[in-house]
C-alpha cells in the first residue's frame, strides 16, 4: 500500500514539473513537444520497469507460497503415518491396550 502512494505522489510530481517546467520555460514550441515527448518516454520506462519488479516479486512470493504448502503437506502425511504406525504397534499387542474401542468412549 505504501509503495502504490509512492508511485502516485512521483507520478503526481512528474506531472506537476512538466507542467511548470512548459510554463516557465522560454523554449519554442518544438522543443516544448520534445521535452514532452521525452518525458513522456521516460514515464513510460519507469512503469514498465516497475511492473516487471512487481511481477517478479509476484513469482517470488507465489514459490514460496508453494513451498509452505507442500511443507505442510509433508509434515502432516508424517503425523499421520506416524500415528497408523502407533495403532498398529499398539494393536499388535495382547490386553486391554490393544482395543481401539478404548479410545472412544462409548464403544
Amino acid at each position: 500500500m505504501d509503495e502504490d502512494r509512492r508511485i502516485s505522489y512521483f507520478l503526481l510530481g512528474l506531472g506537476v514539473g512538466v507542467a511548470v517546467g512548459i510554463l516557465f520555460a522560454p523554449k519554442s514550441g518544438e522543443e516544448t513537444r520534445q521535452l514532452l515527448k521525452s518525458k513522456a518516454e521516460e514515464g513510460k520506462e519507469f512503469v514498465h520497469r516497475r511492473s516487471s519488479e512487481w511481477k517478479d516479486s509476484a513469482s517470488e512470493l507465489l514459490e514460496k507460497g508453494k513451498q509452505a504448502v507442500v511443507k505442510q503437506k509433508d509434515q502432516v502425511v508424517a503425523a499421520v503415518e506416524a500415528g497408523k504406525q502407533a495403532y498398529r504397534e499398539t494393536a499388535g499387542q495382547d490386553g486391554p491396550e490393544a482395543d481401539p474401542s478404548g479410545y472412544v468412549e462409548g464403544v
